[in-house]
Parts: structure tokens; C-alpha cells; sequence
């Protein structure tokens, strides 16, 4: 439904009464742009001077070749996917920005592997997660046997190196040591 602004907005525009441009406004979805252009193709507004930025007007079809007929295939792969007008293309260029960004981060920030306060070796965060990707079903395990045998685990860099994340890594290490102290007690315990 179009809004009393938009009509008047458009009547100033394509100087036609009140009735037409609600009429186009409806058309169009309440587009002022799309309304314009269909009361231009309806010869109800004038084109603009000096040829505009709108044109209503279509080429005249060329003969079929096997040129044109393929610049069709591939203008039919470029026409937007969604109502957003945004292309399947774009898509894709913005989201292998995403994973660039991503693996960059990933690439900056590092996790430690370290032992009685001696680094061990350590790994950027891509690789990591890579290795969680990939071998799941190993790498957790090794993880987690590594904290029973003394292994601390902390992150580093500009993203991953803050408080609140090592903080979590050293109570899974302290969770580990207290739980291998008690078997421990219980095993001396029954000799």
C-alpha cells in the first residue's frame, strides 16, 4: 500500500495526478524508481532529459547466432538468485572473504602445548582446527590424555590470547590433575 509521501513525491516527479501515481505506487510495490519507469512505459511521464539514468525501452532482439545464444546462457547465470538483487557470484566472492579473513585470524593466533612450564611446541589455531575437521576421533583423545599426563594447553595472539579463554584451559588442567590425584589416593589407598 502505498503512502500518501510516496504518491506525492512521485506526482512531483512524473507530473501526473494523485489516482496514477498510487495506481503505479501499487503496482510496483511502493517503489517510487519502478513506479516511474512504469508510468514511462504506460506514456505517462516524460523520459527524462539528456537520456537519464532510467530507460524503459528494450533493444530490439538480434538475429540468433551461436554468440548471442551463448551471451544469453551466461546472462541467464548473472541475473540475480534473490529478491535482495545480490548475485550468486557476490555470494561467493563474500564468503571466500569470510574464509580468508577467518583463516588469517586463525593463521595470527597460536595454541601452546607446554609441560612443567616449558613449551612443548605449539601450532597455529587453523591447523587445530583443521585437525579437529579432520581427526576428531583422534586428536580430542589426545587432548585429553595429554592432560592426565602433565600437559597444559593455552592460546595465544591478538584474538585468542585473552584471560578468559586460558582461564578455561588451566581449570580443565587443574580438573585433570585433582581427578589424577584421587585415583591415585584410591589406588594406594587399597594396597
Amino acid at each position: 500500500m502505498a503512502t500518501l509521501e510516496q504518491a506525492d513525491r512521485l506526482r512531483e516527479r512524473a507530473n501526473v495526478s494523485y489516482d496514477e501515481a498510487k495506481a503505479a505506487l501499487d503496482a510496483t510495490g511502493g517503489d517510487i524508481l519502478e513506479a516511474l519507469i512504469y508510468l514511462e512505459k504506460r506514456g505517462k511521464a516524460a523520459a527524462p532529459a539528456g537520456g537519464g539514468y532510467y530507460n524503459s525501452e528494450k533493444p530490439a532482439p538480434a538475429a540468433p547466432t551461436q554468440e548471442n545464444h551463448q551471451n544469453h546462457q551466461q546472462a541467464d547465470y548473472q541475473q540475480p538468485r534473490h529478491d535482495t538483487g545480490e548475485r550468486f557470484s557476490d555470494l561467493l566472492k563474500r564468503f571466500g572473504n569470510f574464509c580468508v579473513k577467518l583463516i588469517k585470524k586463525g593463521n595470527a593466533n597460536s595454541f601452546e602445548v607446554s609441560r612443567d612450564g616449558e613449551s612443548v611446541f605449539s601450532l597455529p589455531v587453523t591447523v587445530l582446527v583443521l585437525l579437529f575437521i579432520f581427526t576428531f576421533w583422534i586428536t580430542l583423545p589426545l587432548l585429553v590424555i595429554g592432560l592426565f599426563f602433565g600437559f597444559h594447553y593455552r592460546f595465544y595472539g591478538p584474538d585468542l590470547g585473552k584471560q578468559s579463554v586460558n582461564k578455561v584451559m588451566d581449570s580443565a588442567s587443574s580438573a585433570a590433575d585433582s581427578i589424577k590425584k584421587s585415583v591415585n589416593e584410591e589406588f594406594r589407598s587399597e594396597k
